[in-house]
């Protein structure tokens, strides 16, 4: 099917120069100018087309993507120009036949809610690229500043609680925190501070999981039941992370439910335990810039489909409780996919 004015941008991931797999939707938020282009003396032809308005391709209102089709003898040879300008490798053809482009070059211009706002030939490529700086700020393309779909709802967890789990992860020590990603069918364990720099606490005490499991039936599932139409059964670890200026801890834009290991995660919770940091933020960048920041005790919830990230702290040190939640339907999908649960995982 061709993609039309408004549609959705396919989802993908492609080998990069530097990225064995980059995840083409973690960047949203900006305009993204997407090129599929045959392997050969074209690939250049684009990437000085591109050129002639760097200005606009600075990975804040604008990144400009080479998907180079084909076999690419001249990949060893190839740089990203950063800001802005990347190449990912479509060796099979398989992306480019995602977006009606295996057989022909076409260029999409990309909203950065990753909707379709023009396709069109080689032939038009250029004009196509001097649209782009002059498009609305990535903040406002839609006419106004975006807000996300989010649920912010204070009062979750007392402050004395909040002190309770901070207490808690000093005793115990943090450990560094991975990430989740598929690797030949399994949902692997990841480790990559590049991408994430956090550190972790598991709450293992039965006594004070059920403290947890009161505050949130009584206070947060009605709410999310009031704004979301959805009523959790089951809650997915009882985790106290800690983000800290020392290290500039951070999670890059990622989405929480995109490996099978992780399918049957519904809603993700992010309660904020203490107040005395700058940055560490939510942050939607499909639905614009604007960030998020619960007080102290007060729960950030959201679907797990939604990318999001969490900004470099600055100062201090921000603590946070971070469940997610899903139902009964959910914890059928999370037996069956076990088997696809690297056994390290389980063990």
């Amino acid at each position: 099917m061709a993609l039309l004015y408004g549609d959705p941008a396919p989802t993908f991931s492609a080998e990069g120069l530097t990225n064995p797999r980059y995840v083409f939707d973690t960047a949203a938020g900006r305009y993204l100018l997407l090129a599929f282009v045959k392997a050969g003396p074209a690939v250049e032809a684009a990437a000085a087309a591109i050129q002639r308005r760097r200005e606009a391709f600075n990975d804040t209102h604008a990144s400009a993507f080479i998907v180079v089709v084909g076999k690419d003898k001249a990949r060893n040879k190839r740089e990203d120009l950063l800001p802005g300008l990347r190449f990912l490798f479509d060796a099979d053809g398989s992306v480019a036949a995602l977006y009606g482009a295996a057989e022909a070059e076409r260029w999409f211009l990309i909203d950065p809610a990753l909707h379709v706002m023009t396709a069109v030939g080689p032939d038009q490529a250029e004009a196509l690229i001097d649209r782009v700086p002059g498009l609305a700020p990535p903040p406002v393309h839609g006419g106004f500043q975006g807000m996300a779909p989010v649920l912010v709802t204070p009062r979750i967890f007392e402050p004395a609680f909040c002190d309770q789990l901070i207490a808690l992860y000093r005793q115990i020590g943090g450990e560094p925190s991975g990430f989740m990603r598929e690797v030949d069918g399994v949902t692997t364990l990841m480790m990559n501070d590049q991408h994430k720099r956090r550190s972790d606490v598991i709450v293992e005490d039965d006594a004070l999981q059920k403290q947890v499991v009161a505050r949130l039936t009584r206070r947060l599932l009605p709410q999310i039941e009031k704004a979301f139409n959805f009523r959790p059964t089951r809650i997915e670890r009882y985790l106290v992370a800690r983000y800290d200026a020392e290290t500039g801890g951070f999670f890059r834009p990622h989405r929480d439910n995109t490996t099978k290991g992780t399918a049957h995660r519904r809603f993700a919770v992010s309660i904020n335990l203490n107040a005395d940091y700058d940055g560490g933020d939510l942050r939607f960048p499909e639905f614009g810039s604007r960030t998020y920041r619960p007080p102290p005790g007060g729960a950030c919830v959201f679907s797990c489909s939604i990318l999001h990230e969490a900004t470099p702290v600055t100062r201090g040190e921000r603590f946070a409780f971070l469940p997610f939640l899903y139902d009964e339907a959910a914890a059928k999908v999370r037996a069956e996919n076990l088997k696809f649960l690297d056994p390290a995982l389980t063990a």
